[in-house]
């Protein structure tokens, strides 16, 4: 999951070399939170934050083959 979300968030940027993701797993849940540069912000979110919505809709449904569930937070 975090190489995934790593691959599409450093698509979307200008900082490729910024993009950092941190993974906190428990039994049954992974939290994601992923870190852009400032001016990045916006690439990830997107308008209304249609982005956004999308990459965890993608991550949500990789994980479904490992039964879990994933959260995704864009943190600064």
């Amino acid at each position: 999951m975090k190489q995934l979300l790593e691959h599409i968030a450093k698509g979307l940027v200008d900082y490729p070399d910024q993009v950092e993701v941190k993974q906190v797993e428990s039994e049954r849940l992974i939290i994601l939170e992923l870190k852009v540069a400032p001016d990045d912000m916006g690439k990830v979110i997107g308008k209304q934050g249609r982005i956004a919505k999308a990459v965890r809709t993608v991550i949500n449904a990789a994980a479904v083959k490992e039964n879990k569930r994933v959260v995704v937070e864009i943190v600064q």
